[in-house]
């Protein structure tokens, strides 16, 4: 039996696509945009990403009308995250992004400052499609902490999310900080790798990801197909 996620989780997110997509017949469509920790680096197996564990959570929650695609590419960053926007999450017509990005920007040591204006670029081309947003920022992992000013990609996200309207934060950062004051140290959530969540990991995140997005909307009865 796999050992239980550690509290607490995180506070609720609000979207309003996502409450308007609830009356309607096709369901919720949500689109999980990022790099490896979206693809599912360190799961043994696709079906142990975040993206799909969220869309199991959720259909529990809400019945069988719910999708969510993985459209995680290892190794990316926002500069090649957001030339694909257009192909990858807007041409899914999706109600939500879940956009997790930063990692790699932190370990390569790019300027915050252009880090920041390749995120506005993709949040602006997201929300003039009318989609929703959400920003997932870093997790607490040796590598990432290895690279002074790593903080700094969080704080970006943060101000982003702070200050634009459909966008809201994911702090994946703080949810670990949170579990590690719980007792649950954060290497027995990743792999040998230093960097990239374990099945517990991913599970855990998908469990405070999902509980944080039915805590922002109008949860109804379970539907039939």
């Amino acid at each position: 039996m796999a050992a239980a996620c550690p509290g607490p989780g995180h506070p609720a997110l609000t979207s309003a696509r996502l409450a308007e997509a609830l009356r309607r017949p096709e369901g919720l469509r949500i689109v999980a945009l990022g790099s490896s920790s979206t693809a599912g680096s360190g799961a043994t197996d696709a079906a142990h990403a975040y993206p799909s564990l969220l869309e199991g959570r959720l259909r529990a929650a809400l019945g069988p009308h719910v999708t969510v695609l993985n459209r995680g590419v290892g190794g990316e960053d926002a500069d090649a995250m957001t030339g694909r926007i257009e192909r990858d999450a807007i041409a899914e017509r999706p109600d939500l992004v879940i956009w997790q990005v930063g990692a790699n920007a932190a370990m390569r040591r790019m300027a915050p400052d252009a880090f920041a204006r390749f995120v506005r670029q993709g949040v602006d081309m997201l929300r003039r499609a009318g989609i929703d947003v959400v920003l997932m920022d870093n997790q607490r992992a040796p590598r990432i902490d290895a690279n002074p000013g790593n903080r700094r990609f969080d704080a970006v996200l943060d101000e982003i999310a702070a200050t634009t309207p459909g966008v809201s934060l994911f702090s994946r950062g703080a949810l670990m900080d949170g579990w590690t004051a719980a007792g649950v140290p954060r290497d027995a959530l990743l792999v040998a790798d230093g960097l990239h969540h374990n099945d517990r990991g991913y599970a855990c995140l998908a469990e405070a990801l999902a509980d944080a997005l039915l805590a922002g909307m109008p949860v109804r009865p379970v539907r039939g197909p």
